[in-house]
């Protein structure tokens, strides 16, 4: 009996401590809270897995090169790594470093792509302010034509669609605006061809009631006069009633 009592004890308390950590769940049955306690061992084991995984890096990292750990350990103190390194070395050992033969084109590889990154870097920065610049400028014609709040309201729409491209994000109202942009001169045209087929049509119309009905005037010759054949219509009347 004070064996099941304390196997009760310690589900209560587990369930306990599952509802303070998920407090929107329950728990009611044990598939429920034996399910929870699968989903916790496997996160529990996967993160375990990258810890050993990014500890073994780092231990390899150490044993292949010493300096590495006192360069970690500097910053882990809170201290400047590169004066350590300074400390240790001394100018005159980073220069003997620096002019290794072994090491001179991985440093000169290295220090290139670094002027090539600041160098990319300014450009896209110049570039960033030459187009901010245009865009105020634009910006003040909108607000002149639109209206702010409808200007905010579109700038809000780009701004959104931009991060979602960031993150590589697409959401079916963005594709839907993006389709209605590339359909927009096909449907234009569309509309236009079936107006003009449309108004064709209708004097087509127009003419044959006109030609079949008569002018209105009697026929001459009075009531002996022999009424006059219907022909067959053909395509040029169809043409000529176009006109």
């Amino acid at each position: 009996m004070a064996e099941n009592q304390e196997q009760k004890s310690k589900r209560d308390a587990y369930v306990e401590r599952l509802k303070t950590k998920y407090p929107d769940r329950q728990y009611d049955d044990d598939e429920a809270l034996f399910g929870q306690a699968g989903d916790d061992y496997d996160e529990y084991e996967n993160q375990l897995n990258g810890y050993k995984e990014r500890e073994g890096k780092l231990e390899e990292m150490f044993a292949k090169d010493p300096k590495n750990a006192q360069f970690f350990t500097e910053m882990a103190k809170g201290n400047d790594p590169w004066i350590a390194v300074v400390e240790r070395l001394g100018i005159d050992g980073i220069t003997e470093l620096m002019n290794d033969p072994e090491k001179k084109a991985a440093y000169e590889e290295a220090n290139k792509k670094h002027v090539e990154r600041l160098a990319r870097e300014k450009e896209l920065e110049e570039e960033y302010e030459r187009n901010m610049a245009e865009s105020t400028k634009m910006r003040e014609q909108l607000d002149a034509q639109y209206g702010e709040e409808t200007v905010d309201a579109a700038l809000g729409i780009i701004d959104q669609i931009t991060k979602d491209a960031i993150i590589g994000k697409v959401t079916p109202e963005t594709f839907d605006m993006a389709l209605k942009v590339v359909r927009h001169d096909a449907d234009v045209d569309n509309a236009r061809s079936e107006g003009e087929v449309a108004g064709r049509n209708a004097k087509i119309e127009e003419g044959l009631r006109k030609r079949q009905g008569g002018d209105g005037m009697p026929a001459m010759g009075g009531s002996s006069a022999a009424p006059q054949k219907k022909r067959n219509l053909d395509v040029f009347d169809f043409a000529q009633a176009a006109n």
